[in-house]
């Protein structure tokens, strides 16, 4: 397997900022935050318990937002005995009842851990953590660990390492670190400066806590292009472009302070071409926006996103290549699981996810899919968990982790005409629903005078081919009347129906 070559460009503009993550020639990530939409994840607030329901084990809890946050029991923090891992961490051990943690009126600092999708508010956590470049803080405990990522044979001597740093509670020290992946080749000096730096935000937090009223903002996470140096570079980044002179020198004294390694990749992109043209992101973002995704070889995917499950469909389409039926199949699924683990990335898809493979009938065939598949979802930079087999109805079930909102979330809103149903009612269906509200209104009520605002689409069919409708609205009625459509402004046009009065009473 070839290296990853993977280039990192920055679009920005006052109002927003937009982040690619680029692999082989081909946009695999994007990330916007607009001025006005900046995502909560990561953020400190001392808020308020505005309610707690025993039944769902969960508070609300105010934070000073449109809609309040969620607090479920699973995220309540509670103190460890020293060297014992946080309570995320142990799954097994029973919760105590909510009703019993937190109270109405009561003030709590909490985090963010979800930013609000769709109409659910955020999700929060009593559990603060501050990250770091190197190490991510946890204030309230005393657990030193390392990342899971690093090989088991070096986490040891990293934890030991990390350990002598951290220092005990007695000594000034103390505190719970977890080491990032990106601190694995660190030195002491370097850990010694991320901790002194974690430990000073974290005095600032609480000093803020002390002296702001309920529903403040006690801390701010990284904009996104401080995130890009912390969280989107690796060993794989060649370059990192930006098409800012200004933001170009913040970064870079931002990185040269905090990541030096990652401040060393940055460019700032001159080009008189728009920087997302190098590689036609724009293109690719609003293929990103519909459902076919076209495959190389002819079969393409329909991803339809809803608000339980996202669903992802493979067909063959015009694919016809291979020697065999069997052989056109599983080509088909083999790629589609390359460009399947790609859409999720580039779409930010969350939650439950259902993808139809195209029925295989060699085992041999479901098994390299499934293990392509599960290759292609290792290069994620997040969670996801793959039920690694099909189910009795030939699907694959994962999951992936739901942070922010979707890109056709962020981008897009439902449509006027169908209320996002994806769908309108027919010409046809309309007139019929208009001569239905005539008939009503006119056994109801005596009116003056009927005035219908129609599209030029159910205009015609009024005037040609429903036309004969008319007389049946007239005979079908308990009071019948004359009743035939004018069209002032032409066929083509919206038009103004009328039955006045004055065709009831048998004039013109």
């Amino acid at each position: 397997m070839a290296a990853i070559q993977q280039d990192i460009l920055i679009n920005w503009s006052p109002q927003e900022t937009r982040v690619a993550v680029v692999e082989h020639g081909a946009v695999q990530e994007l990330h916007i935050e607009r001025t006005l939409e900046r995502g909560l994840v990561g953020n400190v607030y001392l808020g308020k318990v505005s309610r707690v329901l025993p039944g769902m084990q969960s508070a609300f809890i105010d934070i000073g937002l449109e809609r309040a946050a969620f607090l479920h029991v699973a995220d309540v923090w509670h103190r460890q005995p020293d060297g014992e891992p946080p309570a995320f961490a142990r799954k097994t051990e029973p919760q105590l009842p909510i009703e019993k943690q937190v109270f109405e009126g009561q003030s709590l600092m909490v985090q963010v851990i979800k930013d609000p999708i769709g109409t659910k508010g955020a999700r929060l956590s009593t559990q603060i953590s501050i990250a770091g470049r190197l190490l991510v803080f946890l204030p309230q405990d005393d657990h030193v660990g390392v990342s899971q990522k690093i090989p088991p044979a070096e986490r040891d001597a990293l934890r030991a390492r990390l350990q002598a740093l951290v220092g005990d509670k007695s000594a000034g020290g103390g505190g719970g670190f977890i080491l990032r992946t990106n601190g694995e080749d660190s030195t002491d000096a370097e850990l010694a400066e991320d901790i002194a730096y974690l430990r000073k935000t974290w005095a600032r937090i609480k000093e803020a806590s002390v002296k702001l009223p309920a529903g403040s903002l006690l801390h701010q996470d990284l904009d996104l292009l401080q995130r890009v140096l912390r969280d989107l570079v690796s060993d794989h980044t060649q370059t990192i472009r930006l098409d800012s002179m200004e933001q170009f020198h913040r970064l870079r004294a931002f990185g040269q302070e905090f990541m030096p390694a990652a401040a060393g990749k940055l460019q700032h992109y001159k080009g008189e071409r728009p920087i997302f043209d190098l590689y036609s992101i724009d293109e690719e973002v609003a293929k990103a926006l519909g459902r076919r995704v076209e495959l190389k070889s002819g079969g393409y995917l329909i991803v339809d996103q809803t608000e339980a499950l996202t669903t992802i469909d493979v067909n063959t389409g015009g694919y016809v290549g291979a020697r065999n039926f069997d052989d056109t199949i599983f080509k088909t699924n083999l790629e589609a699981a390359g460009s399947i683990a790609r859409q999720l990335r580039l779409r930010n898809l969350g939650g439950i996810i259902i993808v139809d493979f195209i029925d295989m009938v060699r085992e041999d065939h479901q098994q390299a899919v499934l293990s392509e598949f599960k290759k292609q979802l290792a290069r994620d930079r997040v969670k996801t968990m793959s039920s690694g087999t099909f189910s009795q109805l030939g699907l694959v079930e994962m999951t992936r982790k739901r942070t922010r909102e979707s890109l056709a979330h962020m981008l897009c809103e439902p449509c006027e005409a169908c209320q996002g149903k994806g769908s309108v009612k027919t010409a046809r269906s309309v007139c019929y629903d208009i001569l239905r509200e005539i008939l009503r209104e006119a056994r109801q009520f005596n009116p003056r005078e009927f005035r219908v605002v129609a599209s030029a689409r159910v205009v015609e069919l009024f005037l040609d081919e429903e036309a004969s409708t008319w007389r049946a609205c007239r005979t079908s009625s308990a009071n019948p009347f004359p009743c035939r459509p004018k069209a002032p402004w032409g066929k083509s046009s919206t038009t103004l129906f009328c039955c006045s009065q004055r065709a009831r009473a048998g004039g013109p």
